[in-house]
């Protein structure tokens, strides 16, 4: 189950129109707390029961799992604890079709536990599935965001070939790279069609991160620099930000965790802006970025909506008929200036709309120098902040800590679109990308039953990589 702001970490668009679905993902800091596992000789003494945080967000996550025993909860109970923008796009009905699809759950674990979020490790009462839920509250303490997400389960045959049969599965046409990232550069391992660029969604993200850093280790940018939102950069679902008041004040850092661990676009929107767009576009080439120029004008999340959503396609067409300097020209002049259309208009959005043309785009070969050069930032003083945010958000991977030290995740989707890229490393520090670029032309790619089937094949090709 996802509602409202999207699946967190990754679509720039799917969940605008706040549809209610099972989709796999998570929110899983390097580091985060795990249950112990046994060990021989160890103590059969029962382990502490885990309970919610005290926190705001934590009070709310007591509160729900108590609810699911209950449901269907009624509208004074949704208004008390759901905030006024969660149910204009939720609406109570499907707030509770979603609630009694899940079923009573119990807490196992906390993942992350922040005073606005928290993820927990759920399960079903009884022999049921592990999942995984992650909250979000507004300022008063309301949730704003709600996802609970399945375990992931049915792993791939322990083959290459399973392992490629299996994400072919999920749409017309895939790109795939394993790829050994621990020198420095990417060596591949396995992959299809790994070097053909691809629309990406919000994995576009990476390279604003990457300028960002670079930006930061110029002294040209501090984390703790505030950012002010205002209306004329705040952007459309995923993301928190945009329901802030205009002159609310963010830090760098803070708006880079939203930007990537929430997908949040007005955060995007926010870091374009400070870095400028050349900035960002000098990132597409210093990655090593193939084909850079697929990306010029490097579009904000306001921008794209604006092309795919107001005077489809007419916009659109103008924008595509248009050589580099016209489509800078008709940004400026007129995509900029239009009003930013409102979440309901994108529930118009149902089919792909020129994702071979008007998206962003990158290869799976791409992608993993661009997780190459931003965990080389990682590694310089001051820039560790980097690693941090990349590893606030597994997307429901949920690696075994003992083989895996950390994970880092960016995804992205739209109508046609899937991308998820990871890069995991183990305790020896051997670092792999497993990168999955999913797109279908002509019609939705299922993500509720995708997703999984992506993560399976993924941890597959880590387990697989690892033997080596």
């Amino acid at each position: 189950m996802n509602l409202r702001s999207g699946r967190s970490a990754w679509p720039w668009l799917t969940a605008v129109s706040a549809a209610v679905m099972v989709l796999s993902g998570a929110c899983s800091p390097a580091g985060a707390p795990v249950p112990a596992r046994p060990t021989a000789g160890a103590s059969s003494a029962p382990a502490p029961a885990v309970v919610p945080p005290d926190t705001a967000a934590g009070a709310q996550l007591r509160w729900l799992l108590a609810a699911m025993d209950h449901v269907p909860l009624s509208g004074a109970q949704t208004r008390a604890h759901f905030d006024a923008s969660f149910l204009a796009e939720v609406s109570p009905a499907a707030l509770n079709d979603s609630l009694l699809a899940t079923g009573t759950v119990e807490l196992r674990s906390i993942r992350v536990s922040e005073l606005d979020t928290v993820v927990a490790d759920v399960a079903t009462t009884g022999a049921g599935p592990q999942a995984q839920v992650m909250l979000t509250v507004d300022r008063h303490g309301l949730i704003s965001w709600l996802r609970i997400s399945p375990a992931v389960t049915g792993l791939t045959p322990a083959t290459w070939a399973g392992v490629d049969n299996t994400v072919q599965l999920v749409a017309p046409q895939v790109r795939l790279l394993v790829a050994d990232v621990t020198g420095g550069s990417c060596q591949q391992v396995h992959g299809l069609d790994p070097g053909t660029p691809a629309p990406l969604g919000a994995t576009f993200k990476l390279y604003v991160l990457d300028a960002l850093g670079q930006a930061v280790a110029a002294g040209k940018v501090r984390w703790d620099q505030p950012l002010t939102v205002t209306g004329q950069l705040k952007s459309l679902p995923p993301g928190e930000l945009r329901e802030e008041p205009d002159g609310t004040q963010v830090s760098v850092l803070d708006a880079a965790a939203a930007m990537i661990s929430l997908s949040d676009n007005t955060a995007t929107d926010m870091l374009i802006s400070l870095l400028g767009r050349p900035a960002v576009e000098a990132a597409l080439t210093g990655t090593g970025m193939a084909d850079p120029a697929l990306d010029r004008p490097f579009l904000t999340t306001r921008e794209i909506f604006t092309l795919k959503l107001r005077q489809w396609p007419a916009l659109a067409n103008r924008y595509l008929a248009a050589d580099e300097p016209g489509r800078q020209t008709l940004l400026t002049g007129t995509v900029d200036r239009s009003p930013l259309p409102g979440p309901g208009a994108a529930g118009t959005w149902t089919a792909p709309r020129a994702v071979n043309s008007l998206e962003y785009f990158a290869s799976a070969d791409d992608l993993c120098r661009v997780y190459a050069s931003l965990a080389d930032l990682a590694r310089q003083p001051g820039l560790a902040p980097i690693g941090q945010v990349l590893s606030l958000n597994d997307d429901g991977l949920q690696l075994d800590p003992a083989q895996w030290t950390t994970t880092w995740f960016k995804g992205g989707s739209e109508p046609g679109v899937l991308t998820l890229a990871f890069m995991a490393t183990t305790p020896t520090g051997r670092t792999y990308v497993v990168t999955v670029l999913a797109e279908d032309a002509s019609q939705l790619i299922d993500q509720a039953d995708a997703i999984p089937v992506i993560l399976s094949a993924t941890k597959e090709a880590l387990t697989l990589v690892a033997r080596r």
